[in-house]
This record gives structure tokens, sequence and C-alpha cells, in this order.
């Protein structure tokens, strides 16, 4: 088992910052491919970025891509998302995940955190 931990959301101005946390614990945290996923109200939960647990590799989502940056410290068992320039449609609930295989794919993902709001504001 994985237990995430989201923190960071908050309310942020149109092209201000806002860097989310995941924290991890349970399972060797290192081996997991990390994600960050969001769901806007009345939308379905989509993909954000990913993190491979080697090298590492990344993966966004076109929507987020050269504005939004996904790192992790496998010492601290610790996931981030850097968001700059955001946008009110940026607004929604983020999500850490952690898979067992190299994916982006929602179903795919194993194990959830509870979620945080970000909203940002025009």
């Amino acid at each position: 088992q994985v237990q995430l931990v989201e923190s960071g959301g908050g309310l942020v101005q149109a092209g201000g910052s806002l860097r989310l946390s995941c924290a991890a614990s349970g399972r060797t945290f290192s081996r997991f491919v990390m994600g960050w996923f969001r769901q806007a109200p009345g939308k379905e939960r989509v993909f954000v970025a990913a993190i491979s647990w080697s090298l590492p590799i990344t993966y966004y989502a076109d929507s987020v891509k050269g504005r939004f940056t996904i790192s992790r410290d496998n010492a601290k068992n610790t996931v981030y998302l850097q968001m700059n320039s955001v946008k009110p449609d940026d607004t929604a609930v983020y999500y850490c995940a952690a898979a067992e295989r190299q994916t982006i794919t929602t179903s795919q993902y194993d194990y959830w955190g509870q979620g945080t709001q970000v909203t940002v504001s025009s």
C-alpha cells in the first residue's frame, strides 16, 4: 500500500505561481511512477504530468507544457508540481497518484491522494 497526501493548493491570481507537494508513505516510493491529475467541476479527471522513477523521464499534457514542471525527491518521498503562469482554466482539484508501470492513463494508476483545490482568479 502507498498513502499519498497532497498540499499546497489555494487561491492564486492568473499569471501567478503555485507549488503542489505530494508526500508518500508505505511501499518504496522510488519504484513508482508518480503523476498529477486534475478534475474540474462537472468534468472527468484528466492527466496533467507524470515522472518516472529513474533518470527521470517526464510527461506533460499539452495544456500545461511549458508552464508546469513535475519533479520528485526520492529521499523525501515527495513529488512536486510547480505551476507557473496559471490560467483560470487551471482551476480544479489536483490529485497525486502512483503507478507501478510507465503510464499516463488515469485508470492504470493504483494509488490516489485525496486531492487539493487550486482556484485561479481572473
